[in-house]
């Protein structure tokens, strides 16, 4: 009788520490739930429910090779925009608990809506697949991609027709291109590999493998220090420039309410980065720093002109001609010439 007493109250003892484990993670899945749209700033502190912290014996935040114990939402440890992290608590009964969970880091700063104003249009010839667009006054550097029409060009704004055409390989995709000195930098898409040319005749100088955190080539451009890439997530990558194969630094890009990724075509200016956003007829101003978007500019309308219908007809191509701004897209026939006001 008595061994029948005990089972029983092992039993209830049982189930009732599942229940209260169920409870905590129900708890802290509803926190985080609400808490991702939301999202936080560096320096918040993640005030997990009572539920969890009453019955925690330690918790423990796991993001991919890192782990911490501190619930403040620190620099050091979470970068802007998603994190994919998992909370482990071991319990006051001696039992460990797993609990995956996005935490969204904004930045603090709501971006500026930017204005501009068309200043001068141009022909773009519109079979051109942009993917890297540069400017050296009225010369204009283009990478297009495609397999099997890839190239780099080299024409003067205002004329469709290039002065200098570098034909690609038919299995090379094109991407991002930046100019540092004499010489143009290029990605490819997913051939993981770069090239290097000289500005003038456009002629092939060298190539060099991407990092192998970069998995596809997307934007490229050139700080006067490093040059800096994108492969379609809410990264830029500092690569440097004698050795494109070594990363330097990574920032994160986020806005003030949005975790921005699939950045794509980039130009550096006046101490910040511009980026358009794939598939979204936006460009954001970036400061390289921090990866907070400061600025956005919203092109709905040039898109809409451009695109003819095609979803993949989409704004792609940011360049400076001293301080306006040309903008145009893949298989545009038109590049804008803008003022920033």
């Amino acid at each position: 009788m008595k061994r029948n007493i005990a089972a029983g109250c092992a039993v209830i003892f049982l189930l009732s520490s599942c229940n209260n484990n169920d409870k905590m993670l129900d708890s802290l899945a509803d926190y985080n739930n609400s808490s991702e749209t939301k999202g936080y700033h560096f320096g918040d502190k993640l005030n997990l429910p009572k539920e969890v912290t009453d019955n925690a014996e330690t918790i423990t935040i796991s993001f991919g090779d890192n782990e911490t114990s501190n619930l403040t939402v620190d620099p050091k440890f979470f970068t802007l925009g998603d994190n994919d992290v998992t909370f482990i608590i071991k319990t006051k009964g001696g039992e460990t608990l797993n609990q995956d969970a996005t935490i969204n880091v904004f930045a603090k700063k709501t971006e500026q809506n930017m204005s501009y104003s068309i200043v001068a249009e141009y022909p773009h010839n519109p079979d051109n697949f942009v993917e890297g667009f540069l400017a050296e006054g009225n010369t204009v550097y283009e990478s297009d991609g495609l397999a099997g029409a890839s190239q780099l060009i080299k024409y003067t704004l205002g004329s469709a027709t290039p002065s200098v055409v570098e034909k690609q390989p038919a299995d090379i995709f094109s991407e991002g291109c930046a100019i540092v000195g004499d010489k143009i930098y290029q990605l490819t898409y997913q051939n993981k590999i770069g090239f290097v040319y000289d500005k003038n005749s456009l002629k092939k100088l060298s190539q060099f493998p991407l990092p192998n955190v970069i998995g596809e080539g997307w934007g490229m451009t050139y700080d006067g220090t490093n040059l800096v890439a994108t492969d379609g997530s809410k990264n830029l990558y500092f690569l440097d420039v004698n050795d494109p194969s070594k990363v330097v630094i990574t920032v994160s890009v986020a806005g003030h309410t949005e975790a921005y990724d699939k950045l794509n075509e980039l130009e550096y200016h006046n101490g910040f980065i511009y980026s358009n956003v794939w598939h979204k007829p936006i460009i954001l101003k970036i400061n390289p720093a921090t990866g907070e978007a400061v600025g956005k500019f919203d092109f709905t309308k040039l898109t809409k002109e451009n695109d003819q219908g095609n979803s993949e007809h989409v704004l792609n191509g940011i360049a400076f001609k001293e301080d306006h701004m040309l903008v145009t897209g893949k298989n545009w026939s038109k590049i804008y010439e803008v003022v920033i006001k």
